[in-house]
């Protein structure tokens, strides 16, 4: 619930990082990402093992391929929170546990009852009714659940564990993030005009991998059905943040899009929990 609470409130945390452009704040969480991860990886004593393993240039595609996805779904996340699409950016996220069931029965073979495919077919109708609720095509939500849920699928396939994995891809996409601040971020200073600001962008690092570890943390003791219900909280407190607190304009239409969707959740959460009662405990 930490992992998932943190995600959803995080809009509060970019929102007050716009004296920086959303690339340079990606930058920055990069790098400050790496300044904890490697402490992190050492301290569990499987820092030389993991580098040792990098010089496979399989192991390092696929964690490249994997860092790339994440880096790019982090930047049309913030880019969203920024530009006042916090709504939309939440029914990506709300979707992407259905396009994980649709990738898994694509390149994993799984297989869905009735019901999750008749919440996958509500979930894309709330998308499809979003298009003449907001007057264009909702092309950051399904962008954002693609490149989160194509992540999960080449994680799956990645050689290495969360913290040994998320540290690798860090540290492949360091370089870049480095030379952007150097090279292309903003004319102004990179880090902040003041302490204040300086510490929200050092913070960048912490709120990116405090929300990882927990999650780490929680997969090693409950059921995945579990944290498949628990995952909703974060679309739903950034659904909630951007339309009470930042006033993004919810009418009609768009409210049903997204009844259509909270339908979906409500089928696969129950899907879910008749799978986990059919399994035992």
């Amino acid at each position: 619930m930490a992992a998932f609470f943190l995600w959803g409130v995080l809009p509060l945390y970019w929102k007050q990082l716009d004296f920086l452009p959303p690339g340079t704040i990606v930058a920055q969480r990069t790098v400050w990402s790496l300044v904890l991860l490697v402490p992190l990886l050492a301290w569990s004593g499987d820092l030389s093992r993991t580098f040792r393993k990098l010089r496979d240039p399989r192991t390092a595609g696929w964690h490249l391929l994997s860092g790339a996805l994440l880096s790019g779904n982090w930047l049309l996340y913030v880019w969203a929170t920024l530009n006042g699409r916090i709504i939309e950016a939440s029914l990506g996220y709300y979707l992407n546990p259905f396009f994980n069931m649709l990738f898994g029965t694509l390149w994993f073979h799984e297989r869905h009852s009735r019901l999750q495919l008749t919440a996958i077919a509500l979930a894309l109708s709330g998308v499809l009714l979003q298009i003449p609720a907001v007057g264009h095509f909702p092309w950051v939500a399904l962008v954002l659940a693609l490149s989160f849920a194509l992540y999960a699928v080449v994680r799956k396939r990645a050689p290495l564990g969360a913290l040994a994995g998320l540290t690798v891809e860090t540290t492949l996409l360091a370089p870049l993030a480095a030379a952007w601040l150097a090279l292309g971020g903003p004319p102004g200073n990179a880090f902040g005009g003041s302490p204040g600001q300086f510490l929200l962008v050092a913070g960048t690092g912490l709120a990116t991998v405090l929300p990882l570890l927990c999650f780490g943390h929680a997969t090693r003791r409950l059921r995945l059905t579990t944290l498949g219900i628990l995952q909703f909280l974060g679309p739903t407190l950034q659904f909630l943040i951007g339309w009470r607190y930042y006033g993004e304009p919810m009418t009609l239409p768009r409210l049903l899009s997204f009844a259509l969707i909270w339908l979906a959740v409500a089928l696969y959460a129950a899907t879910a929990l008749r799978t986990a009662k059919r399994a035992g405990p």
